[in-house]
């Protein structure tokens, strides 16, 4: 029987074990075709299908219509914080971005290579241990950028700003399909599979075709979102395995039930780790605001700090993987990501009240 431990990295990160099975076959052989499906030609009928379904599947799940595009590119989200404003900045504008992490300091870096830019609220000042409630927005703004997770601070958007009709991008990266949202509030959201949705190796856009047409023109090929719109992803060689393991667990979302029955053992697995963390804050200490955590990445710090070596490695012994948290955060770090199941958060939180007995 294949061992299997609980992965708390935060991405790549853990898939579900029934894809991972499915997926492995698939490398072997793949629809009677006597070839694995990374030898397969991306312009097969078969590899279509793939494309096909997975794009369904996304707009089904997120409850969108025709009007929007699904996209399956490369380059991780990095390369996204500078196609968005390649694509959407226009000359003699401004830019709006939220900096909540690093991750949306690195999209803002990026962003002032190509224009305006104007910070419209930072949780900087505590290091990023909240999500801003108001905003300096720019009237006529090209668009507005958010990052919806923290993943290295362990902050979440509980609610998205209101914009007033400018478009609104968010980089979904950490916690995309974990959650029911009015996915229709959003002109383009994008995402690296490789927290929730698959394998590294495959990025997400979703789009309103009406925005797609409205990107300026005269970009490097590769970098336009009309030429992957306009090829269905086909423009290139697509990340064939990637996008295939994507669509292998969109259809594990539908089948678990969509995003009410995600949203649902997410919540349970949260709630089950921060209340043990808020019973113990005279050995366990949360990092951020309460109303501004996350449910996909929680951190938290030991009170003596000299034991979180100690409790990495004693929970690794215990099959409970990646717990260490982010080089610029320190302390411990647990993803919950979609596809960690509960018996993992109850494991996790079953070490932790033993290792409080045993180094009190």
């Amino acid at each position: 029987m294949t061992r299997r431990v609980f992965n708390f990295n935060p991405g790549p990160a853990t898939l579900p074990f029934e894809v991972i099975r499915q997926a492995s076959q698939a490398v072997l052989e793949y629809d009677g075709q006597g070839m694995s499906l990374i030898e397969m030609s991306h312009r097969s009928k078969q590899y279509d299908k793939i494309n096909a379904e997975a794009e369904a599947d996304m707009k089904k799940i997120m409850g969108l219509g025709d009007d929007y595009r699904v996209l399956f590119m490369g380059g991780g989200a990095s390369l996204q914080f500078s196609m968005v404003p390649m694509n959407f900045l226009r000359q003699g504008q401004t830019a709006d971005y939220v900096n909540t992490g690093a991750w949306a300091s690195k999209a803002i870096k990026e962003a002032k290579k190509e224009g305006s830019v104007n910070v419209a609220a930072s949780s900087e000042d505590r290091q990023f241990a909240y999500i801003p409630k108001t905003f300096n927005f720019t009237k006529d703004a090209s668009y507005v950028h958010v990052t919806s997770n923290n993943t290295i601070y362990g902050t979440e958007w509980q609610t998205y700003p209101e914009t007033n009709g400018v478009p609104l991008i968010v980089d979904m990266s950490s916690d995309i399909l974990s959650r029911k949202l009015d996915y229709s509030k959003f002109d383009l959201i994008y995402a690296g599979a490789q927290k929730n949705l698959g394998p590294a190796g495959v990025t997400i856009i979703i789009a309103k075709k009406d925005f797609i047409d409205s990107a300026n023109d005269n970009l490097p090929t590769m970098l336009s979102y009309k030429t992957h719109a306009a090829k269905n992803s086909l423009f290139n060689t697509p990340p064939v395995f990637p996008v295939y393991v994507v669509g292998l667990v969109l259809k594990w979302i539908l089948e678990k039930g969509g995003l009410d029955a995600i949203e649902k053992i997410n919540t349970e697995k949260a709630k089950l780790l921060y209340d043990m963390i808020d019973a113990n804050i005279d050995f366990y200490s949360p990092n951020v605001d309460k109303d501004s955590r996350s449910k996909m990445n929680v951190t938290f710090r030991l009170v003596n700090r000299d034991l979180e070596a100690k409790f990495v490695e004693e929970a690794k012994a215990q099959d409970l993987i990646g717990l260490k948290g982010h080089r610029d955060a320190g302390g411990i770090r647990a993803s919950l990501y979609n596809a960690l199941p509960l018996e993992g958060v109850k494991k996790l939180t079953e070490f932790m009240e033993q290792f409080k007995k045993d180094n009190k």
